[in-house]
């Protein structure tokens, strides 16, 4: 064996362990962040505790939920907007985000602010609840009628007058 040989292996077995180590460290670097990530996805922090302050933001009718993201991170309410496009898309509130102003706290989690923005306008709510209400009164008309005009029993007497039933007592 010569000595080229023997620094040859040498250095060609220290550039595999660094490798190596460089791969291992990448890898960990990778499953930690990726950790922390899924962590946040259900357990973000607001951006600040106790009363914080109240920002205003516009949501267009065309904008994404990346962009709705974007604005909530330009106005300091998330930390991050690739994390709320999958609380988004992993909340029960998945497309329900209506477009308008929305008055939302620093104080907020993501998931309460996403169920501002999806609930629904308070004109829709008040004119869903008048139909409701129509239907609710039209409904009881409908049944008052149908209990004043079912209230003769087959043999035409009502319940309660005294005549004789098909067994011949009498009900009192």
């Amino acid at each position: 064996m010569d000595i080229k040989q023997v620094v040859g292996s040498i250095i060609e077995t220290i550039i595999k362990i660094v490798a190596v180590f460089f791969l291992v460290s990448f890898v960990y670097d990778a499953a930690i962040r990726a950790y922390d990530f899924g962590y946040r996805v259900f357990a973000e922090e607001p951006m600040t505790i106790g009363e914080g302050r109240t920002i205003s933001i516009y949501v267009e009718p065309d904008d994404s939920v990346m962009d709705i993201g974007k604005n909530l991170v330009d106005k300091g309410l998330i930390r991050d907007a690739n994390l709320f496009f999958v609380q988004e898309l992993l909340s029960e509130n998945h497309g329900k985000i209506n477009p308008g102003i929305y008055d939302l706290n620093t104080s907020m989690k993501s998931d309460e602010m996403l169920a501002i923005m999806a609930a629904e306008p308070e004109g829709a709510e008040e004119d869903g609840k008048d139909k409701a209400a129509e239907s609710g009164e039209n409904a009881d008309k409908e049944g008052a009628e149908e209990e004043n005009s079912g209230e003769a029993g087959e043999d035409g007497a009502t319940e309660g007058d005294g005549e004789a039933d098909e067994g011949g007592e009498t009900e009192q």
